[in-house]
Order: structure tokens, then sequence, then C-alpha cells
């Protein structure tokens, strides 16, 4: 029995981790398609046509709706002797990469921005410590490194507004990892030796230069305590609210300082860039497929007319061929 299937705009990627072979967790399976998620490499998945996918489309072509491993669970699957005799092979007429635009309805929140009105009245811009806890961004990485051993005093200052320290941290973020050599070693050894939570590394074993601002104003808090009230400064766990130890997060810091809630994100273009060694800069995008889907089941006549009854009984007009698209039966032989 040969059933041939036509097929257009067949997505070839999936935004889930986990597996269709298995039972749902209880919260579901994990969105992976998120800007921040396609950054991993295995984040992006790339799919084709396989045994399962053909087996998914026989069931649903005789009626059964459920998930594959429900119908192979279940003792009356239809199939089970059949599987073996089932092969395919799959004639893509024209593979195309597509900028689409995915919606994320678990509603996760973006990094970098934020809502509301800006309070830039906050005790933590405007106290008597605030000039000096503040001063530390102002500083270049020798004098910052300097400072953390204790040789080098605040004089530089900053705008006390949120947006400013924030444009600040922005540029900061952008300095490269230093060797974790000289100076920029004991500074980093001094920090490790004061903050549990410092990490400081990247798996290079250089020194990220933003670890070591955030955990330098850490410990320009503990100098200044001694001199001034700054309880003011904190959040009720003891931290600076979007800072920690090793970096700064937009979104957490001002939603300190802001009116309004975290931004969320409802969907975002599915893209992944990554810079290839000798290549240069690759850009991946939705894969998505046309063309032709043979099936081949070795069975004998009769076996093949009972089958084809169930077929044409369901009435399955069309359906999705993996992840969305639109699919077909175009022809059935016996």
């Amino acid at each position: 029995m040969k059933i041939e299937i036509k097929y257009e705009s067949s997505w070839r990627n999936s935004f889930l981790d986990g597996s269709n072979d298995e039972p749902l967790p209880k919260t579901g399976r994990k969105y992976v398609a998120s800007m921040t998620s396609l950054k991993n490499v295995d984040n992006y998945k790339p799919r084709k046509v396989e045994h399962n996918t053909v087996m998914g489309i026989l069931n649903r072509l005789i009626g059964d709706q459920r998930k594959l491993y429900q119908s192979r669970n279940s003792d009356a699957y239809y199939f089970k002797e059949l599987e073996p005799l089932v092969s395919f092979e799959d004639k893509p007429s024209y593979v195309n990469q597509e900028m689409t635009y995915i919606r994320n309805i678990s509603g996760s929140t973006d990094r970098e921005s934020y809502t509301g009105m800006i309070q830039i009245n906050d005790p933590i811009f405007t106290s008597d410590y605030s000039e000096q806890l503040w001063g530390v961004l102002t500083l270049n990485v020798d004098e910052l490194c300097r400072f953390i051993l204790g040789s080098e005093k605040i004089t530089k200052t900053i705008n006390h507004n949120p947006l400013v320290i924030s444009a600040q941290f922005d540029i900061l973020s952008k300095i490269k990892a230093l060797p974790n050599e000289g100076i920029v070693n004991q500074a980093f050894n001094y920090l490790k030796s004061n903050f549990e939570n410092f990490k400081g590394l990247n798996n290079k074993e250089e020194v990220q230069t933003i670890s070591l601002y955030c955990s330098a104003l850490y410990l320009q808090l503990e100098r200044l305590s001694t001199t001034f009230d700054v309880s003011s400064a904190k959040t009720k766990a003891g931290c600076l609210s979007g800072i920690s130890n090793n970096n700064f997060t937009k979104k957490n810091f001002m939603g300190r300082y802001t009116s309004g809630k975290e931004k969320k994100i409802w969907g975002n273009p599915y893209i992944r860039k990554e810079r290839i060694k000798g290549v240069g800069e690759v850009t991946s995008l939705m894969e998505k497929a046309g063309g032709t889907l043979n099936i081949n089941i070795s069975i004998d006549r009769n076996a093949s007319k009972e089958l084809y009854e169930m077929i044409e009984n369901a009435g399955v007009s069309s359906f999705y061929l993996g992840k969305k698209g639109l699919a077909y039966v175009s022809d059935i032989r016996l």
C-alpha cells in the first residue's frame, strides 16, 4: 500500500524542550525559542520527517488524535504489528529559511526594559553616601583595581539618576575581559576573599570586568557603612537591586526605581546568530519545506483495503506535517 502526501510550509524547527514521546510534565514543556534561549546552540532545534512523524500521520488519518506514545501504549493500537512494515521517502521540493515571529504565551520579561514613571528621588540616589557609592562606576579599570585594594579614593562623580547609572552599566558591560594577572589578579583575589558569591571569571579564565565593578559597589557599601546609614540602599535581602556580585540586570534595577511592573515579552523573531571561526557570522532562521511524502506499507491486499476504508471513514481532509503547514493525502494506491 502506498500513501502519497503533499505538504506546504511545513515548519522544520521545534520550540520546546523534552520530547513528544513521553508524558507532559506538570508545568508543560519549556519554551526555548526566546532570544535569550536561542543564544544556546542546543535550543535551536532543526527537525526532519522521521519514523515517528510518519506513524503520527497514519494514526491521524484513521481518526486517532492521541499523542503517539499514548496510542502505542494502548492495547488497541492498530499499528502494533504493522509498524515494522512501514517505510517512507520524503521528497521536499523546496527548503527555505524565513523570518517568523513566534508568540510566547508564558509571558517572559524583558531583561533590558521597564515600565512606568522613573523615581529619581529614591534614597539610594539622594543620600549623603550616594555620590561616593555611584562614583565607583566612573573609575577606569586601573583606578578601580587600586580602589578595591584600598589605595584609590573616589573623587569622580556621576549623575544620581537610574537612567544614567543604567546607561553607565551598559558601557561597562562592553569592556573586554582582562588577563588574570598583575593588579587585576590582586583585585580579583581580594574580592574573592571578601565575597563568597563572587565568581569573576569567564570560561577562558579571564576576569570579567563587569564583575569587578559590581563587587566593587558592594565593597564601597561596606566601607561607607562605617560612616553612613546605608540601609536605604539595600533590598530586604540585603542586596543592591538588580546588581549581584557578578552582573547587572537592567529589568531588576529599573523595576525598583520605576512605578510600573516588569515589561512582558509576548513573542520574538525566531533567529539565531553565531560567529563560526573561519566562516564569520551565520544567521539561522525558521526552516520551512514543501514537497511530497511517500509512505509505503508492506501488507497484503485485504489488509490494505481495511486500512483504506478506515482512512475514508475518518475523512481527514488536511493536517499538520510536523509543526504547522498544510498537508493532505493526494493519492492512495493498493
